[in-house]
């Protein structure tokens, strides 16, 4: 499955390594694991991880993004993690690489790039490049081992999500071969300080549910910025207090932002991705997001869920 995509990394001289906007564990897991990997067992190569801010995931080892130059892109391999559709990709410029690949776990939307492997079989995409570099017979050094466990944990819900297989775990396993400290990555994925418990109580409080039972949470944008903390922290941070409440089936967190309103769509029975897909998102069936233009537009998406509870 791997074989177009070793053999392309294998013959660029300069490998660019993307990974969708506003990034979560697996974003950050993979792109920083599959570069350890590649500096790892190709110690000759030039190798660059770029995008946005890696947030609160910034405690992951090498997860600051590179300043990259234009020109870097030429004779270079682009390679693309993580993402189901371009309006997805944090920094645009792949398309300039002499050559493209991307590696995703994501329902597949569109073609990204020239050489693809998408196998939604894997719970994260962290799993995917674990997966890679067993089947390539790849060292995986515990920087990249570290970054590559972490994704797994936050992508699998911390192996409780039925998108975990047995697969899920026998790559773990392997990564635990290396010396990793897991305790550590648990403390810095969910410790919680005062304030953020706080945090969290105040969202529980804001809970609605519409007349089906579709649970949500409307975060304007004057109360966003009264809060004072960042747009990841209320939008994915906050949208898992709508899970396993009884008889919810369907959540969903929206957060009015400058560019829009972010919606994270979960669900524990229902295949929610061709709402995110129609409203320009995308993701898993049961874990998508979306960005739409405004509050009527999230209305509208809230509607939709709403039509899909069985009565």
């Amino acid at each position: 499955m791997f074989e177009a995509i070793l053999t392309a990394i294998r013959a660029f001289p300069r490998i660019i390594i993307h990974r969708h906007l506003k990034p979560d564990g697996d974003a950050i897991g993979s792109q920083v694991g599959l570069a350890e990997i590649i500096k790892a067992n190709f110690p000759e190569k030039e190798v660059y991880i770029v995008g946005d801010a890696p947030g609160r995931y910034g405690f992951i080892e090498g997860s600051e993004p590179d300043t990259v130059a234009d020109a870097l892109y030429e004779n270079a391999l682009a390679i693309v993690l993580d993402t189901s559709a371009k309006a997805l990709i944090s920094d645009t410029r792949y398309p300039l690489a002499k050559e493209s690949a991307r590696m995703d776990h994501h329902i597949f939307v569109e073609q990204i790039c020239n050489l693809e492997v998408t196998d939604t079989s894997f719970e994260s995409c962290c799993g995917l490049i674990t997966a890679f570099a067993v089947e390539s017979a790849l060292t995986i050094p515990a920087i990249a081992a570290t970054a590559l466990y972490t994704g797994m944990v936050t992508d699998s819900g911390r192996f409780r999500y039925d998108s975990t297989t047995a697969q899920t775990h026998t790559l773990a396993a392997r990564l635990m071969q290396e010396p990793i400290d897991t305790a550590e990555i648990y403390r810095n994925l969910y410790a919680d300080d005062l304030e953020r418990s706080k945090l969290r109580a105040r969202f529980v409080l804001n809970i609605a549910t519409t007349e089906r039972g579709v649970a949500y949470i409307y975060t304007a944008k004057e109360e966003l910025d009264a809060l004072g903390v960042d747009i990841f922290t209320v939008s994915r941070g906050m949208v898992g207090t709508m899970a396993d409440l009884k008889g919810i089936d369907i959540w969903v967190n929206f957060t009015e932002t400058d560019e829009g309103v972010l919606c994270e769509l979960r669900s524990s029975r229902y295949n929610i991705n061709p709402i995110a897909v129609k409203y320009g998102g995308g993701g898993h069936a049961k874990a998508s997001g979306a960005t739409v233009k405004n509050r009527d537009e999230a209305m509208a998406m809230l509607a939709d869920l709403d039509a899909m509870i069985e009565t």
